[in-house]
C-alpha cells in the first residue's frame, strides 16, 4: 500500500508538466484517472517515433513520450465540450481529492470545471493548475512552452559553451526541464494541500508556472546575480567558480573531473604524472587557479589525452578524486550501479506485452513505490470508471458513447 493509496486523483492535463505531477502521485499509490480526448487522446501519444513495438517487432501506437509520463494511471475518454461530458467530470471531481489541470487561464470557467464552480460541490477539494504564466499578470494569456520558458527565465543564458568559444550560442537543456521542475513542484505543493486539508478541512488552490518555476531552479545563479549585481555569463561545461571542475578529453573519449579542493586538485595533476602542477604559485589555491584558468586548463588537457577514458577514471577513484564518465543511453542501462538500483522496470502492457520503463527514484522503506499499471491504452478503463465511481450501468454507459461522450 503506497503512501497515498487513499487519495484519488483526477488529471485532466496533457503533454509533460501536469502529467508528471500525476505520476508521482500514482507512484506513492494514489488513484490517478487521465481524462483523455475520445478518438485522440493526450497529444503525447503521437509525438512520435519512436514508439513501442510488440512481441513482434511491429510498432504500436504507445509513443515513448507518452510511456514515461502515465504509468500507474487508468484512462477514460470524454468529451468535456459536451454538458454530458462536464457532468461526468463534475461527479469525478467531487469524488477526487485533487484535480490537476494545465488549460489556458480560464478555458474550463466556460465548461463550470474550474475551481470556484467545483469547490461549491466539494469544498475539501485541492485544485492544481498548471500554466506557462500563472493565472496572473500580463502575460497570463500566452501559451507557455518549455523552450521559450527555458530562454525567457534565464536558464539558456548560462547553458552553452563559453560566450569566447568560436562558435558558441545559447543552448536548451537535453529534456524539458521547466516542464519536469513544475511537476515536481506541483505535486509537493499537492501534498502540502493534503496534509493542510487534513488538520483543517480546507481545500485550496494551486497556481503553478513554468516561468516562476524557470526561474527558482535558477538556484546559485539567480543568487548570485541578486548578491553582485552582475549577469552570470556562459561557462561551457566549466564552472564559473572552482577549477578544475568541467570535462576533458581523453585518448578515447571524455570525462568529468570535479576537483573541489586543493587536494584534490594535487592528487589529479600526480596522478597524471604532472604534480609539479599542483606547487605552481600560480595554482596553489582554488581562487588562483580560476583567476589562471586561461593558462591552466591547456596543460591540464595536455595531460588528460594521455590516457584512454577508463584508465582515468580508474586512477582518480583510486586517488578519492570525483571524477566520471559521459554516458550515453545505452552505457546508463548497462552500468552496474544502474543495474544494482533496480531503474530499469520490466511491466505487462496489453499491446506492447512486455514494456520497458524507468522506475521512480523515489524509495521509501515503510510505503515503496511500485508501477501496479503500465501506461494506459486510450480508453482503456473508462467503462470500469463509470460502472465504479458513478455506478453507470451497462445501458447507460452505451448510450454515452453512442452519443460520442464518452
Amino acid at each position: 500500500m503506497g503512501a497515498l493509496s487513499h487519495i484519488r486523483v483526477l488529471d485532466l492535463s496533457r503533454v509533460l508538466a501536469g502529467p508528471w505531477c500525476a505520476q508521482n502521485l500514482a507512484d506513492l499509490g494514489a488513484d490517478v484517472i487521465k481524462v483523455e480526448r475520445p478518438g485522440a487522446g493526450d497529444d503525447t501519444r503521437h509525438w512520435g517515433p519512436p514508439f513501442a513495438k510488440d512481441a513482434n517487432g511491429k510498432e504500436t501506437e504507445e509513443s515513448a513520450y507518452f510511456i514515461c509520463i502515465n504509468r500507474n494511471k487508468r484512462s477514460i475518454t470524454i468529451d468535456i465540450a459536451k454538458p454530458e461530458g462536464q457532468e461526468i467530470i463534475r461527479k469525478l471531481a467531487t469524488e477526487s481529492d485533487v484535480v490537476i489541470e494545465n488549460y489556458k487561464v480560464g478555458d474550463l470557467a466556460k465548461y463550470g470545471l474550474d475551481y470556484e464552480s467545483l469547490k461549491k460541490a466539494k469544498p475539501d477539494l485541492v485544485y492544481c493548475s498548471v500554466t506557462g504564466f500563472g493565472q496572473t499578470g500580463p502575460y497570463a494569456q500566452r501559451p507557455g512552452y518549455d523552450f521559450i520558458i527555458q530562454g525567457m527565465g534565464g536558464f539558456m543564458s548560462v547553458t552553452g559553451e563559453a560566450e569566447d568559444f568560436e562558435g558558441a550560442s545559447p543552448q536548451k537543456s537535453g529534456v524539458a526541464i521547466a516542464d519536469i521542475f513544475t511537476g515536481m513542484y506541483a505535486s509537493s505543493a499537492i501534498l502540502a494541500a493534503i496534509i493542510h486539508r487534513d488538520r483543517t478541512g480546507e481545500g485550496q488552490y494551486i497556481d503553478m508556472s513554468l516561468l516562476d518555476t524557470q526561474i527558482a531552479v535558477m538556484a546559485n545563479m539567480s543568487s548570485a546575480y541578486l548578491t553582485s549585481g552582475e549577469v552570470p555569463k556562459r561557462w561551457g561545461n566549466a564552472s564559473q567558480i572552482i577549477v578544475p571542475y568541467q570535462t576533458f578529453p581523453t585518448s578515447d573519449g571524455w570525462m568529468i573531473v570535479a576537483a573541489g579542493n586543493d587536494g584534490q586538485f594535487r592528487h589529479f595533476v600526480t596522478v597524471g604524472g604532472e604534480a609539479h602542477l599542483a606547487d605552481n604559485p600560480l595554482y596553489l589555491s582554488n581562487p588562483l587557479r580560476v583567476q589562471h584558468r586561461k593558462q591552466l586548463v591547456p596543460l591540464l588537457e595536455q595531460m588528460t589525452r594521455k590516457k584512454p577514458k577508463g584508465e582515468w577514471i580508474a586512477l582518480l577513484e583510486k586517488a578519492k578524486v570525483p571524477c566520471g564518465p559521459i554516458n550515453n543511453l545505452k552505457e546508463v542501462f548497462e552500468n552496474e550501479q544502474v543495474i544494482a538500483r533496480n531503474v530499469l522496470l520490466n511491466v505487462p502492457h496489453p499491446t506492447v506485452g512486455n514494456m520497458k520503463l524507468v522506475a521512480s527514484p523515489m524509495k521509501l522503506s515503510k510505503t515503496p513505490t511500485e508501477v501496479r499499471m503500465a501506461p494506459p491504452t486510450l480508453g482503456q478503463h473508462t467503462e470500469e470508471i463509470l460502472h465504479d465511481r458513478l455506478k453507470l450501468n451497462d445501458q447507460a454507459i452505451h448510450e454515452l458513447r453512442e452519443k460520442g461522450i464518452i
